[in-house]
């Protein structure tokens, strides 16, 4: 054996002894374990032949023909020096030949998560699934963790929008577990999407403890995220306004405002906005809701979102409805109901159904609204009974503790005494969506699990429909539906017009002291909203 070989058979029996002594303390991009060695061994064999090499021109002048046979067998572990070696020969970086990524890989996976991004923002929430799960795909097999994420993230965005609320939480919770690692601000966006799943369940005080929860760990740990924090402040304004804190509503819209200068993401903005009008409508400030809004609503048509441009339709609907402005309230709460339907949106389609009908009923065309309606509510269980008289929550840890309040799974309460507490009308099933209404959306319809706080709204106007036309006992047995479907949520403002409704109704009947039992339990949820399922108020961030 000549010099030369002798040298390069030493240097690759030493690469292979240095390889086997080197343990765990190996530097990132070596090659560990007997499924590593054959994969790298198969991946140089790939582009050896595709190149049309033979062994000997491969190895020489480093390492011998019968190093490079040994190692595309897969009987050899490589050293980073030898590795390093072959890419170069191969014409490949050294990630690609260890982990059989190219540099180009990544790059083409986030044009791919655009392209589904691209999708949900403009098309059907299914076909953009699609798009995804190749993304999902892909990068999993890659090793790509980072465009692993954002594919599960938008999984389960469009899970969101078609009201899967169980499939939406698993991709979030599965995001969680990928970037358990990474600091808190990386996970947020699933948090908040988690919680938004949440909400959407009728799970109100959940939603707000995960979103204080992470609140307060940014701000503990002094990890000050502007876009973390803009993100879950203005995504807990919409469960505070459900349960009727207010006042951590306002807070919420005031920190998420000063915070949106350092943010320059316009679809987050935009979504501030939104946020930011509903406590506005709240203290009566329509004019500044309705201007929030449009600014909202112009950053969405310029981003070409339409999911969330549908969204702003439906709460100035809502802001002209509270003007008392019906006409413009029907014509924006059909056009936020017709670009929903469009997207397959169900979930949402169906709660901007509910608020229609509300509209339409105070227009005086309570057959209109009762067609919308009753298909709505066509899933629904049977309603069960109506929450007790001034019973206690136990699904919320004691003010205070961090232990976490599992999300209501059954229904225990019941009804005040004297109540009808049977279950919700018959015919609730039996009613035909509109004609020209996507029908998709009324097969999902609302139940306790599935846009609980719409249902409850749904049950409140067919009462007051069937109160209206002197059918007390009809209107009885929807007001008692609402009540339980709202109790446990904790929806305050809304039980306790619902306790009067109901109250006034068994009042009209004689039925006295059942009538103060409602009134009791309304004043109940009146006499401190949203204080007594909420701990204290998360810390805030240095502003």
């Amino acid at each position: 054996m000549n010099l030369s070989r002798r040298l390069s058979y030493r240097r690759g029996k030493e690469d292979t002894v240095a390889d086997r002594s080197a343990g765990d303390g190996r530097k990132a991009g070596t090659v560990t374990g007997a499924e590593s060695t054959a994969e790298i061994g198969r991946r140089v064999l790939k582009l050896r032949t595709e190149r049309g090499f033979t062994q000997r021109m491969l190895a020489e002048p480093a390492y011998t023909a019968a190093y490079v046979s040994t190692l595309e067998a897969g009987k050899v572990r490589p050293s980073e020096a030898a590795l390093r070696h072959l890419a170069e020969r191969l014409g490949v970086s050294y990630e690609e030949l260890t982990t059989g990524r190219s540099p180009h890989d990544a790059t083409r996976l986030r044009a791919a998560l655009t392209d589904a991004r691209r999708a949900l923002a403009t098309g059907a929430a299914e076909d953009a699934a699609g798009l995804f799960a190749e993304v999902r795909d892909e990068a999993e097999r890659l090793g790509f963790a980072e465009e692993r994420a954002s594919a599960l993230l938008g999984l389960g965005d469009c899970a969101l929008e078609t009201g899967d609320l169980t499939v939406a939480r698993d991709h979030f919770e599965a995001v969680e577990r990928l970037l358990s690692g990474e600091p808190l601000p990386r996970r947020v966006p699933a948090i908040r999407g988690r919680a938004v799943a949440h909400l959407l369940a009728g799970e109100l005080r959940y939603s707000c403890y995960l979103l204080e929860s992470a609140i307060d760990e940014l701000n503990a740990s002094g990890l000050h995220d502007p876009y973390a924090l803009l993100l879950l402040y203005t995504a807990a304004i919409a469960p505070y306004m459900d349960m009727g804190a207010h006042a951590r509503a306002v807070r919420a819209a005031e920190l998420a405002l000063a915070l949106a200068p350092s943010v320059d993401d316009p679809g987050l903005i935009a979504r501030m906005h939104r946020g930011v009008a509903r406590t506005l409508i709240a203290e009566g400030r329509t004019a500044e809701a309705d201007a929030s809004l449009a600014k909202a609503q112009e950053l969405y048509e310029q981003l070409r979102i339409h999911t969330d441009l549908a969204h702003c339709h439906w709460m100035r609907g809502y802001v002209h409805a509270q003007d008392g402005n019906l006409e413009r309230a029907e014509r924006e709460l059909r056009t936020a109901r017709d670009m929903l339907a469009s997207k397959r949106a169900a979930l949402f389609t169906v709660q901007v159904e509910v608020e229609l009908a509300d509209v339409l009923r105070r227009r005086g065309r309570t057959a209109e609204a009762e067609a919308l309606l009753l298909p709505l509510l066509a899933h629904s269980p049977a309603a069960g009974t109506a929450p007790a008289p001034g019973g206690t929550d136990t699904t919320h840890a004691p003010g205070g503790t961090d232990t976490a309040p599992a999300p209501s799974g059954t229904d225990t309460t019941h009804a005040p005494s004297g109540t009808n507490t049977t279950p919700a009308p018959s015919g609730t099933n039996t009613t035909p969506a509109p004609g020209g209404t996507d029908t998709a959306a009324y097969e999902a319809g609302l139940t306790a699990d599935r846009g609980a706080v719409h249902a409850g709204g749904a049950h409140r106007l067919l009462g007051l429909i069937a109160d209206e036309r002197g059918d007390a006992e009809a209107a009885e047995e929807h007001y008692c539906a609402a009540l339980s479907l709202l109790e446990r949520t904790g929806a305050a403002g809304d039980l306790a017009d619902l306790c009067r409704l109901l109250g006034d109704l068994l009042r009209r009947e004689g039925r006295l002291e059942a009538a103060m039992d409602a009134y009791r339990t309304g004043l109940g949820h009146r006499a401190a909203p949203g204080t007594t399922t909420l701990g204290p108020a998360p810390a805030e961030p240095p502003m």
